[in-house]
């Protein structure tokens, strides 16, 4: 089986820290120029390790192997989310560039193809650059996309990048037998449970909602507590009430957040006449979706009959669940048991990745390597050298098993 070099892999990740360090983290938001750095040295990388590398005209680096047998593809994406981890994303494109590096070193015809998206962390979108490459971008939506920070209008980023004008790649599904994505896990079950690997075997969907409460905005000293249509109350007694109810209906690794609250006009002696949320259910398994959906509605159509507001519930987006494919998935657990024996598991992500994308076009597989204390989306995201460096030999081998097969 192809070997990495810990060196070398440990030399790359920490290289690549370097572009926007904030703290123990980075900070490289998408089109920054810490993020246009680092995509320029990554291509540098690519072609050293013996790969075409190309940068298209919305940001997405690919890099293509000149072997030719079968091939696969893999990768994931180098911009962070603000002021947040080192190896979110980053992980997945040193581990494909390990990777192809490593099986071409072991000989044969077999190659990796490394691809790099732009935007998983949703800066400009939602996954734009593995919606690109897999087709399913219009351009009218690069269009429209702003910078939800400051505004700015991503045509106007491309170009200072110096990516506009430049053709997008497209996904060719006839030169790739699969798609390997690896990451830290962004929770503590490895952990926990003292596990080194983790394998994927769905991305959750997430089904956004709007929850809108109108009551009547009064004075906060002079209204008794019996006229008031208070709109933010409601909306907690609504909040709560799904907390209460959700937990006898839902799946083992669902999870609902209610990631903001506004109350208009929100002063302290005015009663709010208007309350809105934004509400989020996550699990892979579509009927614990379609049943929670279907209480959320209950609920809150319960609570306008009891009065004393009216509640509305608005659907924003509904992903669909992206099943991993289970030859794959065999592949990384035979090379898991190889270097981790009885320290792995088969488990879904809570999170969203570039491969539920890929996953429409190709058989896809995930691998997961544990983060230290669960924490992600944070400067103090780490994982230690020892799981960085079996990690990237298991997806190694994985992906060498599925050439093979």
């Amino acid at each position: 089986m192809p070997a990495i070099k810990p060196n070398r892999l440990l030399g790359d990740l920490y290289k690549l820290r370097t572009f926007g360090t904030y703290k123990t983290g980075v900070h490289r938001p998408t089109f920054s120029p810490e993020d246009i750095t680092a995509r320029q040295w990554f291509a540098g990388r690519l072609t050293e390790a013996g790969l075409v590398a190309t940068v298209d005209g919305i940001g997405n680096i690919l890099g293509k192997s000149p072997a030719t047998g079968r091939k696969m593809l893999s990768g994931s994406h180098l911009e962070s989310q603000n002021q947040a981890g080192w190896l979110d994303g980053a992980l997945g494109c040193i581990y494909a560039l390990e990777a192809a590096r490593a099986i071409h070193e072991a000989g044969g015809d077999n190659g990796v193809d490394v691809v790099v998206f732009v935007d998983e962390e949703g800066h400009y979108g939602s996954f734009l650059g593995s919606k690109s490459f897999t087709g399913l971008l219009q351009e009218d939506e690069i269009d429209n996309a702003r910078n939800r920070y400051d505004g700015t209008p991503m045509r106007d980023a491309l170009a200072r990048a110096g990516y506009a004008g430049r053709p997008r790649l497209q996904i060719e599904p006839e030169r790739y037998a699969g798609f390997f994505e690896a990451h830290i896990e962004q929770g503590d079950t490895l952990e926990s449970e003292k596990l080194r690997i983790g394998v994927v075997t769905a991305i959750v969907a997430i089904w956004q909602y709007g929850i809108t409460v109108t009551g009547e905005q009064n004075h906060a000293g002079t209204t008794s507590m019996m006229r008031r249509r208070d709109a933010g109350l409601e909306l907690v007694r609504l909040l709560s009430a799904i907390d209460k109810r959700f937990p006898e209906l839902d799946g083992p690794r669902t999870v609902w957040t209610t990631g903001r609250i506004g109350l208009e006009p929100g002063s302290h002696s005015i009663i709010p006449g208007r309350a809105e949320a934004l509400f989020q259910l996550r699990d892979a398994d579509p009927a614990v979706l379609d049943r929670l959906h279907a209480e959320l509605f209950k609920l809150a159509d319960d609570a306008t009959r009891a009065g004393p507001c009216k509640i509305e519930v608005n659907v924003i987006s509904q992903s669909t669940p992206a099943l991993m494919d289970e030859w794959l998935m065999t592949a990384l657990d035979t090379a898991a048991e190889r270097y981790a024996p009885g320290r792995h598991i088969r488990m879904p992500s809570g999170a969203g990745h570039d491969a539920q994308w890929l996953a429409r076009k190709l058989p896809a597989a995930m691998m997961f390597v544990p983060s230290i204390g669960g924490i992600s989306h944070h400067w103090s995201e780490n994982t230690s050298d020892e799981d960085l460096v079996l990690g990237a030999q298991v997806f190694t081998d994985g992906i060498a098993e599925a050439l093979k097969g």
